[in-house]
């Protein structure tokens, strides 16, 4: 498998994984009025398409480790049910994301519940393995999660006179402490005793992400946890070709971050604290896509600029903080 020598391939793999995570949802807003539920479905094929383009192309080449398949195959039972709980967590985290973002909107659901899994997610790996210097990474930490506030007091000015939902705030705190925890379950698969690497470990995520996909997303559709209406699998067969290209496409895009983030965590000056920091950069992607290309903020008021402008300089700032993390260390 492929691994980087160097910090500074490392780096472009995590900034990699920061954009791809940032830019998947993007696909969503190619199948308007395509229900999430329905989506997810072709999501989580785009997961395995995906995993499996990253597996027969940079997990089977160079000297490090098994070739993809061969790893999958020796692969330790604890590794893989530490990588499929992984899966599990996340894909239950991502559905409550979506819900909530229906029932209080951005403006509460992605500070609340991605800025809450920030700080668990980077925490607990930190204390797993400790890499880089603390100081750098944790004042990082706080930067990019000030980003995340101006972002989301920016949509509260554009939503003013929008009601906000006991109800969504409380599934954004459990999506936030559910997507922070997901992490360090992949971090303990890959550093177990005859751990597969990252691009198997990979395959085994999004295996748990498949398994507990079909239970939850289909209590999901049947009882909607955001108030709507029930969904019936008749929507998603009759949907357009496109949308389901967007939804596989979708998967696709999310997992390349997932794998490149897992790969650049096994490195040992980097480690899964500084891996999951950047790659949760993706909020302010996301954002970024927002303001500059679907236009959320037209003709934006003058404490929004302000509020847009802080959010991008704490941003780069925090960003940059947890970059250079690893190269001070005593």
């Amino acid at each position: 498998m492929f691994l980087p020598h160097s910090y500074e391939v490392a780096l472009l793999f995590m900034i990699g994984s920061m954009l791809c995570w940032g830019s998947w949802a993007n696909t969503m807003k190619l199948c308007p009025g395509y229900r999430f539920q329905l989506f997810y479905w072709d999501y989580v094929i785009g997961l395995f398409v995906g995993i499996a383009l990253f597996g027969l192309t940079l997990g089977s080449m160079g000297t490090n480790g098994a070739h993809f398949l061969t790893d999958i195959a020796a692969a330790p039972q604890h590794s893989i049910l530490y990588a499929m709980a992984g899966g599990a967590v996340f894909n239950i985290a991502n559905l409550l994301l979506v819900a909530a973002i229906e029932l209080a909107g951005m403006a509460v659901a992605f500070p609340v519940g991605i800025g809450l899994a920030l700080v668990v997610g980077a925490l607990s790996s930190y204390i797993l393995s400790p890499q880089g210097s603390p100081v750098l990474l944790f004042g990082g930490i706080v930067l990019v999660v000030i980003a995340i506030i101006c972002d989301s007091l920016a949509y509260r000015v554009r939503e003013a006179g929008r009601p906000t939902s006991v109800r969504g705030i409380v599934i954004s705190l459990l999506c936030g402490v559910l997507m922070g925890s997901f992490y360090p379950l992949v971090s303990n698969s890959m550093s177990a005793p005859n751990a597969p690497g990252p691009y198997a470990t990979c395959f085994f995520f999004v295996l748990g992400v498949a398994v507990c996909a079909l239970p939850v997303n289909y209590l999901f559709m049947k009882k909607p946890i955001d108030g709507g209406a029930p969904v019936s699998m008749g929507g998603y067969f009759s949907a357009s070709s496109r949308w389901h290209v967007a939804g596989i496409l979708g998967g696709a895009i999310w997992v390349a971050g997932a794998t490149l983030n897992f790969v650049a965590s096994r490195v040992n000056f980097v480690g899964p604290a500084i891996s999951y920091s950047i790659g949760q950069g993706a909020t302010m992607v996301s954002a970024a896509w927002g303001v500059f290309i679907w236009r959320e903020f037209a003709s934006p008021t003058t404490r929004v600029r302000n509020l847009l402008i802080a959010m991008f300089a704490c941003f780069i700032a925090g960003l940059s903080a947890i970059a250079v993390a690893p190269l001070f260390v005593k």
